[in-house]
């Protein structure tokens, strides 16, 4: 018989009843470190005051009374947003997969409206950007569409890094390029700031338009409010999520006038997204992130992290090969699988997060104090320690 709940997922055993800051409390009073942060989701960590506060002032007022209306909430978080960056709109969704669909809408809108259609969309290889149809379309790969078809048609998929592939992909009949600053599912892989630099300037010389998908390494998550800042290039079009609602549903997708110049009354909607609930707590996410102050300090603690898996890489050369990413978005690529790392992580009362490439995820909440960074670099030390010994005993 199909359990209750469609099994999509294989569940570790493991069933937290609550949290605080970067720690949680399984059913059965066990306390773990978790430095996944719900799949860089917690920014802030769990049940953050700022965030209970929010929550509970807007939930006393009200909840949801849908886009027929003016919400006020949605309006100060899209002014703050477009205060904050490239962009001159912002549409709210209630995740990364519903920013993907429109952004494929509005590229595609966009040259339509301008006279001269276009469909193609060009995305990398080991992206991922969401379970629609459309969003598994667009990443590719048989893992992603095998036994979903037909699919939605028109994107072409070049290998990561592959320049080449890149610029012959690229022409005068692409609508859009949509990429990853870092890959997050893929392996955190980091784009070179002088990729996005050549993918900005391939995009002009031929009129496409250049997407970011910042739903992962947004928010504050690489020590910059977004990714892209680092390369000092701009988007015609970001997707947001994840963090941007520290634990609440929320997605967005900014846009510049330009790019969302197609997109007029009707062409869009969402029964929920930007409802006011979701947006007050939106806007307290953003007003503490974009602080200076506090990005600083993602900074400084990733640092810290990075210097310590650092040295776990020296001290178990069996088990891990490499750090990556940027900020406290960071992937330690592994000798061995993945789970297993996981699995010995798990046994230490350490929450990690696996990805594509033999790679581990460390997402913790972006203010995780120096004390559970010190913490979960000892216990992920025990793990690799177990781990090097059972492959020892075994080999």
């Amino acid at each position: 018989m199909i359990p209750s709940v469609l099994p999509t997922y294989s569940r570790l055993p493991l069933s937290f009843v609550s949290g605080e800051g970067s720690w949680l409390v399984e059913a059965d009073g066990r306390r773990f470190l978790d430095m996944g942060a719900g799949i860089a989701v917690n920014a802030l960590g769990h049940a953050a005051p700022e965030l209970v506060e929010a929550l509970t002032e807007q939930a006393s007022k009200l909840w949801h009374v849908s886009n027929l209306y003016t919400i006020p909430q949605q309006q100060a978080l899209a002014d703050k947003l477009v205060e904050l960056t490239f962009a001159d709109t912002v549409f709210f969704t209630n995740s990364g997969t519903e920013a993907a669909e429109l952004a494929i809408k509005m590229a595609r809108k966009y040259h339509y409206e301008k006279g001269a259609p276009r469909a193609q969309i060009v995305a990398m290889e080991g992206a991922f950007h969401g379970r629609s149809t459309g969003a598994i379309a667009m990443a590719g790969g048989d893992k992603m569409v095998k036994g979903f078809g037909p699919l939605m048609p028109g994107f072409t998929h070049v290998p990561f890094g592959d320049h080449e592939a890149l610029k012959a992909a690229v022409t005068e009949e692409t609508a859009a390029v949509i990429v990853e600053p870092i890959q997050g599912e893929g392996g955190i892989r980091v784009l070179p700031d002088v990729c996005l630099k050549g993918l900005r300037a391939l995009c002009d010389k031929v009129g496409a338009l250049l997407i970011f998908d910042e739903v992962q390494c947004g928010m504050g998550r690489t020590g910059r409010l977004f990714a892209h800042e680092y390369a000092g290039v701009t988007p015609d079009i970001m997707m947001s999520a994840k963090g941007i609602g520290g634990g609440f549903p929320l997605g967005a997708v900014l846009a510049t006038e330009d790019a969302a110049s197609g997109m007029k009354a009707g062409t869009h909607g969402s029964t929920y997204g930007g409802n006011p609930l979701g947006c007050a707590i939106g806007l307290k996410v953003t007003d503490v992130i974009s602080d200076p102050a506090f990005l600083a300090e993602v900074n400084r603690k990733a640092g810290l992290l990075r210097q310590g898996l650092e040295g776990l890489v020296a001290s178990h050369p069996g088990i891990f090969e490499e750090v990556r990413g940027t900020g406290l978005m960071i992937g330690l690529k592994c000798k061995v699988a993945p789970a297993e790392v996981v699995a010995a992580a798990q046994a230490e009362e350490l929450l990690t997060v696996p990805a594509a490439d033999n790679v581990v995820r460390l997402l913790p909440a972006l203010n995780i104090p120096d004390g559970d960074i010190a913490e979960a670099l000892a216990r992920l030390d025990r793990a690799a320690g177990a781990l090097a010994k059972e492959k020892a005993a075994s080999a």
